[in-house]
């Protein structure tokens, strides 16, 4: 494998890595009756419409459908990614919920 094919490879493992964090987060929600795709917007409210967020909701599965996800690997996988201003949102429904 020569230099371009190894970046190459790098890239679609990073992008596959980080559809599978937002599939975690989408599903988290969805598990948790919040929607994703506003969640998201709170957070980042500057972006535009997240491509990759609308992809992922196909993916997902109703709640009753679903294992459960634990708050804190959603914690964690949008923490890896450097999603700390979403992770940030998370927390705060997580809290919401405790109350």
């Amino acid at each position: 494998m020569d230099k371009k094919e190894m970046e190459k490879q790098i890239i679609e493992n990073y992008q596959n890595d980080e559809k599978m964090m937002i599939l975690i987060y989408a599903q988290w929600c969805i598990n948790n009756g919040i929607d994703p795709v506003a969640l998201y917007g709170e957070a980042y409210p500057d972006q535009v419409k997240n491509q990759i967020i609308t992809e992922v909701m196909e993916l997902t599965v109703p709640a009753n459908e679903s294992e459960a996800i634990p708050d804190q690997t959603v914690l964690n996988v949008l923490e890896i990614f450097g999603n700390h201003d979403l992770a940030f949102a998370v927390q705060e429904q997580i809290e919401k919920r405790e109350k």
